[in-house]
């Protein structure tokens, strides 16, 4: 009898899970987002996103992007919605192509976010301090040849 007075129902299991999302949406993405965004401004009002791109320019052409596509990686690092709305932002400018974007794209969903989970996964889990560097460079280096991957993907399908 106790056994059926504990059993949650879905519409209880659901709510749960909602308030659950809410939290981590509020407590979480929506930080990052905000310290992407304000990063992203600060760069452009600034003039230092200029700066970047220049420096950048070289090692983006490698993935056939401009120097300005540095700066949807820049956001991505804090979170992938970041990085896929600074990514739409250049596309709507005339910065960025559709290819370029395409390229951008597997970056973002398998770097994206990276400050966050990094801490909240390598730092507090405990794993030793010798692989912190690792485990850092493991996302951007899988990032990079994502990027390079796509962009020969899409010249041979021209």
């Amino acid at each position: 009898m106790e056994q059926v007075k504990n059993k949650q129902s879905v519409v209880e299991i659901f709510m749960k899970g909602a308030k659950k999302g809410l939290n981590i949406t509020l407590e979480q993405i929506a930080p990052a987002m905000v310290l992407a965004y304000a990063l992203i401004v600060f760069l452009r009002t600034t003039g230092l996103m200029d700066v970047i791109a220049k420096i950048l320019t070289p090692i983006m052409g490698v993935f056939g992007l401009p120097g300005e596509a540095a700066l949807v990686i820049i956001a991505a690092f804090f979170a992938k919605a970041a990085g896929a709305a600074t990514g739409l932002m250049l596309f709507q400018e005339g910065v960025l192509t559709q290819e370029q974007a395409t390229i951008l794209y597997p970056a973002v969903i398998l770097m994206g976010t990276l400050v966050g989970h990094y801490a909240r996964i390598v730092i507090i889990s405990g794993v030793s301090k010798k692989y912190y560097k690792l485990l850092l460079m493991v996302p951007l280096v899988d990032a990079a040849l994502a990027m390079f991957v796509t962009r020969i993907i899409l010249q041979i399908s021209r």
